[in-house]
């Protein structure tokens, strides 16, 4: 049996244990043995065993277990509320007016969350609920909302820069500093996009808001947030604290901002560890898969075959990025973002580092396109949530949420023609 056929069997294989509802984890590590049992290795159970290992006693995996408790512990709080309220004083007079609430307190959470669904999550139970009552048009409060909720991938600390650095055997704290800039643009895309259909749809937006808190009480709601958010990133950058270190802060200072604000109690506490040791383990299940994965792919020659073709074809740097972006949206469209990002590294590597393509950036580009999966049906994750929270169908969900999958596309176009915007940070950090 040749290489081809093998690899249309182990597909079907993927995807009808994927169809069958089947977790991914069990579905790749189904079809790694499949591939060894394909080319008979009958030591695919030795094999795994090690790798298993191998794949999760790496000491770059430890922030990302820490950093989904801090997220979880925010996500308990009052963060969103004190977000709504912060922030919503200063945006009514703007065009776009609190449907920029959406976008802004998702960045804000992002950058102490690293989780998209989360920051959906978090920030949807208390916007959209008020954006409703103040008279918003839900379709376009939805819109921005799950398009914004992507930058919790993009905003650093973030859980798939973490398993990309592994992946890819690159420093994880430059990762973080890279996704500073494309964060902040993305940002300036959401408004900038917000305001202007908000000119052109005046009926969007109520006339009047019944907002009277005083500017500056709203804005002191926002600054333990954005302490812990300096501290974290900024500890990284200066070379204060390693990524380990860093989040370790950001957990000991999620505690101390919960219990000031008075929403840590006890059941808070254990169902935030709890949730977290959840989350943690499923997410090392999908590592340990695709790592088996990936190393039976390897035994049956796949990648290299993949790669000598691609190298065959003789693409410049900008038409490998097109393919790889469509193989990617295709992929995004069944699977989650992490398992796309684990099940492909391998293979990709080779070829970026060959077309020369600087493997920061490309991680980057990387998380822009997990990205615009997370809000791609059928598997798009913030889809998902936002049904949950609202009860509209999913196909609706995806048309409102389409403009922003198409900014998200615009700005990979402008990190790849300016690709200083990704790599000028992480050369003047001090890193640790």
């Amino acid at each position: 049996m040749d290489q081809i056929e093998i690899a249309f069997i182990l597909i079907g294989i993927l995807f009808t244990a994927l169809g069958l509802g089947l977790w991914v984890a069990l579905s790749l590590l189904l079809v790694a043995v499949s591939g060894y049992v394909l080319i008979d290795n009958d030591n695919w159970g030795q094999i795994t065993a090690t790798i298993a290992w191998g794949s999760v006693s790496s000491w770059t995996l430890a922030p990302l277990p820490m950093f989904i408790w801090m997220g979880e512990i925010l996500f308990r709080s009052g963060l969103s509320k004190n977000l709504f309220d912060g922030l919503s004083v200063w945006l009514n007079k703007i065009p776009g007016k609190l449907y920029h609430i959406n976008i802004l307190s998702c960045g804000i959470f992002a950058a102490v969350s690293g989780s998209s669904a989360a920051t959906v999550a978090t920030v949807g139970n208390i916007t959209l609920p008020q954006l409703k009552r103040l008279g918003y048009k839900e379709s376009f409060s939805i819109a921005t909302l799950g398009g914004s909720g992507t930058l919790g991938l993009l905003i650093p600390p973030s859980m798939m820069m973490i398993i990309y650095g592994v992946a890819a055997d690159i420093s994880v704290a430059r990762l973080f500093m890279a996704g500073v800039f494309p964060g902040i643009l993305l940002i300036c895309l959401f408004v900038g996009y917000t305001m202007i259909y908000s000119v052109i749809n005046k009926d969007i937006t109520p006339d009047n808001e019944l907002i009277s808190e005083n500017k500056w009480r709203a804005t002191l709601k926002l600054l333990p947030i954005m302490g812990l958010i300096v501290a974290v990133l900024g500890s990284i950058y200066v070379g204060i604290a390693t990524p380990i270190e860093a989040s370790a802060l950001g957990v000991f200072g999620a505690l101390v901002i919960t219990k000031i604000e008075g929403s840590l109690s006890k059941a808070t506490f254990i169902s935030g560890i709890i949730s977290a040791v959840k989350t943690s383990s499923m997410l090392m299940f999908i590592i340990i898969a695709a790592s088996v994965l990936t190393n039976s792919m390897g035994f049956i020659g796949l990648p290299r075959a993949l790669a000598d073709y691609v190298a065959s074809m003789n693409l410049s740097p900008g038409m490998l990025i097109v393919a790889l972006s469509i193989v990617f949206i295709v992929l995004g469209c069944f699977l989650d973002g992490i398992s796309v990002i684990l099940l492909t590294t391998a293979t990709i590597i080779p070829l970026v580092e060959a077309a020369g393509i600087n493997l920061i950036w490309f991680g980057i580009y990387l998380v822009l396109i997990v990205e615009m999966a997370q809000i791609t049906p059928p598997v798009g994750f913030n889809l998902f949530v936002l049904q949950a929270l609202t009860g509209k169908d999913m196909l609706s969900i995806a048309k409102y949420t389409f403009p922003f999958f198409l900014l998200i596309a615009a700005a990979i176009v402008l990190i790849y023609v300016f690709p200083d915007i990704v790599t000028w940070l992480p050369t003047t950090m001090t890193a640790r």
